[in-house]
């Protein structure tokens, strides 16, 4: 197991290990020998699992498992995806955690609606467009990237609080308990934490507290060795205790401002940490922002996502509207390929020029959206030829056949690190929930005594125009979001009922990983596990499309490149989970096979039979 917890002491540990010991037989299409997406999963987890009484899929097995335990005690599938989400803040402490914030897609069976909660970070109320300037020039990146600088508000704890609120039927108290329990017990450390450790050691040891809790006595944590946190316990605990408040107006949220403010940085180290500027104000005026989906209709399906500040919802929902024009069922590879490549490209030209924070920026959503918009974009891609990039935008208040409307933009950079969790439960409620520290190992500063790292992810800002010709609507601001590419997705049927939800990390790669996996599933018919697993492109109006060594040794990849499509390599993009209703009433959970060292889907009530 990759993450298991120490099995004298974890119940989660137990019900991990009973859940993968009844774990259902994979459906028909799940990876084999020999097929593109054929891989071994990490001991102890299982990349598909369907049954009854709800599922959980996430990158880790003591996370699903502590979703499901909150399932099998009677809980709902928001109240298993805070547990799950808690427990990955753990176990994944690297990826997410109480010091970073995302986005949360909740799908009500009562109702057969969609709500979302943005729960994004956000900058300090002194934050203005020269937050990352120095001289008028942008600060190095890595220099933003460790430090204090890049710290926004924490908008997950608020988060958690908002769903149980909405929509959950357990206290905040209640889910915390798995997560506390495994924090405090400790978990069996893998190749991959290990890994992700290494490359941040000397970021981490520059932070007395940080080095104090990841790197112990000076070394990194051996495979197969218990790693505990009874810092982040004791801070669940009194998460549980007292409510959020204790974070946006107590003793918690004072120790993280003093942390962003005077970085306690060992005085030995070389490296310069810049401080932040945010203060118990701006903690005390955070609030997530309940809002209605993005939503398009493909293919008679319903398609939901996160409205801006999020990208995601916009991005993904005009790119399958550019693709509705075309039988992607009965397209070749390399047409499919071809299209899906060019719909990325031209849907992240206009997610430059035009998203940002709604709270500070026009974003035409509705016209972003628009079928005619899409049609009038979509014109541009020709099947004997390929767009350069970077494209020009298109206007949306004027969507003339295939025209651009201004400068190019280039894509900017986003952290990859990142984690997403779906979640259904036995009465047909549905989560996708996506959340981060934005890069692995976020700000590589841990909260003293608090254990858990803070975000950096204000660098997801434009330090600088990328492009001075054309507006960018995603510099910096006072208290504003940085723009995101988180995608978690909810897809429902013609009577608004759930086909499938799904969501991925990957900072800007989000978005090409969700929209490939669901044309994959929807319009190729691939399962839903092959869909996930497939190789992957990426395409974000760059020079390059990036792909995975499975496209990249493939032949597909010269019959394009006649096209002329340019390609690098990138070993690997995206992690997936998803779930899906089956037509017999089970539902289905995937996760990746290989990725991320596999993922773990797991089910209350396993069942063997798929049709």
């Amino acid at each position: 197991m990759r993450r298991s917890v120490a099995r004298n002491v974890s119940v989660v540990a137990v019900a991990a290990a009973m859940l993968s010991v009844g774990a259902a037989a994979p459906p028909p299409g799940t990876p084999s020998a020999g097929s593109p997406s054929a891989g071994i999963p990490a001991a102890g987890k299982t990349p598909v699992a369907t049954g009854y009484g709800g599922v959980v899929s996430s990158v880790d097995a003591d996370a699903s498992a502590a979703g499901i335990e909150v399932l099998r005690q009677g809980g709902n599938a928001v109240d298993a995806a805070v547990a799950t989400a808690a427990a990955l803040g753990v176990t994944e402490p690297y990826s997410a955690g109480i010091g970073g914030g995302g986005y949360f897609v909740h799908y009500d069976a009562r109702s057969r609606t969609v709500r979302t909660i943005d729960g994004r970070e956000t900058a300090p109320k002194s934050a203005d467009r020269s937050l990352f300037l120095e001289n008028g020039v942008p600060i190095p990146f890595a220099e933003a990237v460790t430090s204090g600088l890049g710290v926004g508000t924490p908008g997950t704890p608020a988060t958690w609080e908002t769903a149980l609120r909405a929509w959950g039927s357990r206290s905040l108290a209640q889910v915390l308990k798995p997560a506390e329990r495994i924090a405090r017990d400790g978990f069996t450390v893998d190749s991959t934490f290990r890994a992700q450790t290494q490359s941040n050691q000397a970021r981490f040891a520059d932070f007395p507290d940080t080095a104090k809790l990841f790197l112990p006595g000076g070394q990194l944590p051996a495979v197969g060795s218990v790693f505990k946190n009874p810092d982040l316990a004791r801070t669940y605990a009194e998460l549980g205790r007292k409510g959020t408040d204790v974070l946006y107006r107590g003793d918690l949220g004072r120790d993280i401002v003093r942390t962003v403010r005077n970085p306690p940085v060992d005085p030995a180290a070389a490296r310069t940490v810049r401080p932040g500027d945010l203060t118990v104000k701006d903690l005390a005026a955070y609030r997530t922002k309940r809002q209605a989906p993005t939503e398009i209709a493909y293919r008679g399906l319903g398609v939901y996502g996160m409205a801006p500040s999020s990208s995601g919802g916009t991005t993904v929902g005009e790119a399958l509207n550019i693709l509705e024009r075309t039988d992607l069922s009965k397209a070749t590879e390399e047409r499919y390929l071809h299209r899906f490549i060019e719909a990325s490209r031209i849907s992240f030209a206009d997610r430059g020029r035009w998203v940002g924070d709604p709270a500070f920026e026009d974003v035409p959503v509705k016209g972003l959206l628009s079928q005619r918009f899409a049609d009038s974009r979509a014109c541009l891609i020709k099947d004997d030829a390929v767009l350069k990039s970077p494209l020009a935008p298109g206007d949306p208040s004027d969507p003339t056949p295939c025209a651009t409307s201004g400068a190019a933009v280039p894509d900017t950079y986003e952290g990859e690190s990142t984690t997403h969790l779906t979640v259904a439960d036995k009465w047909g409620n549905v989560v996708a929930y996506t959340l981060t520290i934005e890069s692995t190992g976020g700000s590589a500063i841990t909260v003293p005594g608090r254990g858990f790292l803070l975000n950096n992810e204000l660098t997801d800002f434009s330090f600088a125009p990328a492009n001075p010709a054309v507006h960018d609507p995603n510099l910096p601001g006072p208290g504003k979001r940085p723009r995101s590419s988180m995608s978690p997705t909810i897809v429902l049927d013609r009577h608004d009922r759930p086909v499938v939800a799904l969501g991925s990390p990957g900072g800007a790669t989000i978005i090409t990983t969700v929209l490939q996996t669901l044309t994959g599933h929807l319009d190729r018919g691939i399962p839903l596990v092959d869909a996930i697993a497939a190789p992957r492109a990426s395409q974000r109006n760059g020079a390059a499309t990036e792909l995975e060594p499975g496209l990249w040794n493939s032949p597909v990849r010269g019959r394009l490149e006649a096209l002329g499509h340019v390609f690098t390599q990138n070993a690997e993009i995206g992690a997936v989970t998803g779930v899906q209703r089956l037509p017999d009433g089970r539902w289905l959970a995937a996760a990746e096979t290989v990725r991320r060292g596999g993922g773990s889907a797991m089910v209350v009530h396993p069942s063997g039979r798929t049709h």
